[in-house]
């Protein structure tokens, strides 16, 4: 382990230490009684005349870490920071006495601390608490990053996030927004009859998604497995046993590139909902988006980057060919030959893989490749072509799928179907997606024969939804990049 030469500063606060320990002092402190966080004297406190705040005699006891120190002579002012904000101490020798300030006159910016006192205005009007008791609580060893121009590169910020969420009141309301959204959805489909469950994180059949997995290994079983890609056949499984209203929401994992919208590790929610289709399970998600707009931010009308967002009109419907014929005047419902289609892809400078040797995959890249970065408020692109949906229910037309994704912002957001549940059907189409492996596709599911063996026992009509939690937080909190809104993003090494 390499050792790091210590600047004058953090020389400066461990010579403290044995300073501390001379007045009786643990550097490290003990527990401390909390009677107000500071968002509770500001509400109590809130629209009162400075006079009426004195009349309420309100005594409060707060910690928290000093994000400023103002020093003159025997009287000093303090500013400090729990999680819901900051307020202002004042500690006066006259009041805390004369071992409790030499106790402060070793504080730095960034030491822990507990102030009791009484809470009061000072001559500017801002709200103070007059400290008659202050407690050391821990020592802070690092000068805290200087607030703007410090700890500003978020590949820094995101490797010590603990570093962050001090330093940046954006990064900290973020983090706390985050479980309130999560809540939210929890809550609006709890109200809807749904029930929470949990499936496995391991799984020794690779399925419910297109994406290259982790692989582990078990050593007592001498086998491996792999890392949940999404938590759909389990949770079919669950319908298939007459659950009828179940959702997870949990950690999905795929071996796949980091970029602004892309975590290996991140979190969705998958829905599933018996008796009701691609529409019924359409509304559901946009209502649930709307109700966790509105409770989280406020409003269904969401600023986003520069852009309003209306979560609060319905959302717009659109079958993915009629946005290839928006777009290019290609109507690839009348394309019947693979030769055709990629003739049209060369002209387009669209790239195939060598695996995508059908109509439905080049459609399915003039989409990506054309449209999708231009639907910006939220839209229902359905009717996608069976290449690319494995599990989905057939349209009359046996070329395309009862299947949608929703994007906000050119990027997609959530991905819907209804369901696959003929077990002879869905036979075929693992049987496919066996095809495309051999010729290098690593990214198709695997013949998951109990999964087939659990639709032979009937899985009534069933509409599913997978949602991306990361991509709506990013949303609701106007954040650009992934890593904002996920705690420890993974991260390359420095």
């Amino acid at each position: 382990m390499e050792v790091k030469e210590l600047n004058d500063q953090e020389q400066a606060r461990r010579d403290k230490l044995a300073k501390y320990e001379e007045l009786g002092i643990d550097p490290f402190g003990q527990a401390y009684k909390v009677s107000h966080h500071v968002k509770d004297i500001r509400d109590l406190c809130n629209k009162k005349s400075p006079k009426a705040i004195e009349r309420m005699n309100l005594v409060v006891s707060v910690a928290g870490r000093i994000k400023a120190i103002r020093r003159m002579g025997k009287a000093s002012f303090i500013n400090i920071q729990d999680k819901t904000g900051n307020i202002q101490s004042y500690i006066g020798i006259d009041v805390v006495g004369k071992k409790a300030y030499d106790v402060f006159r070793l504080a730095d910016i960034g030491d822990i601390v507990g102030v009791k006192g009484r809470v009061m205005t000072t001559r500017t009007g801002e709200l103070t608490i007059r400290a008659e008791k202050y407690t050391h609580l821990t020592k802070c060893l690092h000068p805290l990053a200087e607030k703007f121009h410090g700890l500003t590169d978020i590949e820094e910020r995101s490797r010590r996030r603990y570093l962050d969420l001090i330093m940046n009141d954006e990064s900290r309301n973020t983090a706390f927004m985050r479980p309130r959204i999560v809540r939210s959805i929890q809550h609006f489909l709890d109200e809807q009859g749904f029930v929470e469950v949990e499936t496995s994180i391991l799984n020794p059949i690779l399925g419910g998604a297109a994406a290259r997995p982790f692989v582990t290994h078990h050593n007592t079983l001498d086998k491996d497995f792999y890392l949940r890609i999404a938590t759909e056949l389990n949770l079919k499984r669950l319908i298939v046993g007459g659950m009828e209203r179940v959702y997870e929401i949990g950690r999905l994992f795929r071996n796949e590139g980091m970029d602004a919208n892309h975590n290996p590790e991140f979190t969705s929610i998958e829905i599933y909902q018996a008796y009701t289709d691609l529409k019924g399970i359409g509304a559901l998600t946009e209502k649930m988006i709307r109700h966790a707009a509105k409770e989280v931010t406020g409003s269904a009308l969401v600023n986003y980057q520069d852009k309003v967002i209306d979560f609060k009109s319905p959302f717009r419907w659109i079958s993915m060919n009629d946005l290839i014929k928006e777009k290019t005047g290609i109507d690839f419902k009348n394309i019947t030959s693979f030769e055709e289609a990629k003739a049209l892809a060369d002209q387009h400078h669209i790239k195939l893989d060598k695996f995508k040797n059908s109509v439905g995959y080049v459609m399915n890249e003039f989409f990506e490749e054309l449209c999708q970065d231009d639907l910006i408020q939220p839209t229902f692109v359905y009717s996608y072509p069976i290449e690319v949906s494995p599990l989905t229910k057939k349209e009359k037309d046996p070329r395309f799928t009862q299947r949608f994704e929703l994007f906000v912002n050119g990027k997609e957001l959530a991905n819907a179907y209804t369901e696959l549940n003929d077990p002879l059907d869905q036979k075929e189409r693992f049987i496919s997606q066996l095809k495309a492996k051999s010729l290098g596709d690593d990214e198709t599911s695997e013949m998951d024969t109990d999964f087939v063996e659990a639709l032979e026992y009937g899985m009534p009509p069933t509409g599913g939804v997978g949602m991306g939690i990361d991509r709506l937080v990013m949303l609701l909190t106007n954040q650009s990049q992934i890593r904002e809104v996920i705690l420890f993003p993974l991260m390359k090494d420095k």
